[in-house]
């Protein structure tokens, strides 16, 4: 079933507002209680006036067992996104946090490959577009410039196979100096140089190393003009990456909108997280309707 490709038509007021927009906006799938099944979250989305969901394959067993899913699971899903009238069209591939691709132990390597090959395999299957890698040689050690091969060899092996499913990678950039900005994204980018492999920016921890660097946040953006397939929406304070509501932060979302658009971006997902608020759905629904009014000015 690897590279089927799943085209879901959303009628008029289904999702997105009830007209066709000139953007899309998706739903990263940890904002909402983790207990929920698929149907109840693309449902969710949709009553919250999303496009699309994220899908996380986060560092817990559970969430990476879904690259080893079998077919009728597969299937499954697309069935569901068809009944949701909603689909899937990216994936967060966090759990390359703990299984770096740089780490310097080789079966750390080896099993961060397998999630990375697995998670494209999947992507292809349900449809999915964009494959979001973070932006660490290693996070739990020392970067060195062994692990800066390594990660290299290994992003390379993961350009080649997103090549043969036809899914584009992204970096994520992170809250760390490996790469927290869009110009370190680019450098990796360049040495790879595979149209299947380009900078999927996070607006939070872009703004905070535009702070903590005294460069402008909006000029490290446009560094990707051209190879920027998505903005992750996400809110963020001086020296704090998560969790931080929408509208209590200093992200300039008016501004890096802005910039995205005029580099061709129309693609974008609010990244926020369930932190156990009675108000969550609201707050999913208030991070949407706050960025589409931002994006609805483009």
């Amino acid at each position: 079933m690897s590279g089927a490709v799943l085209k879901i038509s959303v009628p008029d007021g289904m999702a997105g507002g009830g007209k066709m927009r000139q953007y899309k906006i998706g739903l990263y799938e940890k904002a909402m209680r983790k207990e929920l099944t698929w149907k109840e979250k693309l449902n969710c989305a949709r009553e919250c006036g999303y496009d699309y969901v994220e899908m996380c394959v986060d560092a817990s067993e559970e969430k990476i067992r879904r690259i080893y899913m079998s077919m009728s699971g597969r299937r499954e899903i697309i069935d569901t996104m068809f009944e949701a009238g909603i689909p899937i069209r990216s994936m967060s591939v966090s759990a390359l946090t703990k299984f770096a691709l740089g780490d310097p132990d080789p079966a750390v390597r080896r099993r961060g490959r397998e999630i990375m090959e697995g998670s494209v395999i999947l992507a292809a299957d349900l449809g999915i577009r964009t494959v979001m890698i973070p932006g660490y040689d290693i996070y739990f050690g020392e970067s060195t410039a062994q692990t800066k091969e390594y990660f290299l060899e290994n992003i390379r092996r993961g350009a080649e196979i997103a090549a043969r499913e036809g899914v584009l990678l992204g970096f994520e950039t992170m809250e760390n100096e490996f790469m927290n900005t869009t110009w370190k994204g680019m450098k990796y980018v360049s040495m790879v140089n595979s149209p299947y492999l380009n900078v999927y920016p996070d607006s939070g921890n872009i703004s905070n190393a535009a702070l903590l660097h005294r460069h402008d946040v909006c000029e490290d953006l446009a560094l990707g003009k051209g190879r920027l397939i998505s903005v992750h929406l996400k809110e963020s304070k001086p020296g704090i990456f998560r969790e931080v509501p929408f509208g209590t932060g200093h992200v300039e979302f008016e501004r890096i909108i802005k910039t995205a658009w005029e580099s061709g971006v129309r693609r974008y997902v609010t990244e926020l997280w369930d932190v156990g608020s009675e108000d969550w759905k609201e707050e999913i629904c208030f991070a949407g309707r706050s960025m589409r009014d931002i994006l609805d000015r483009q």
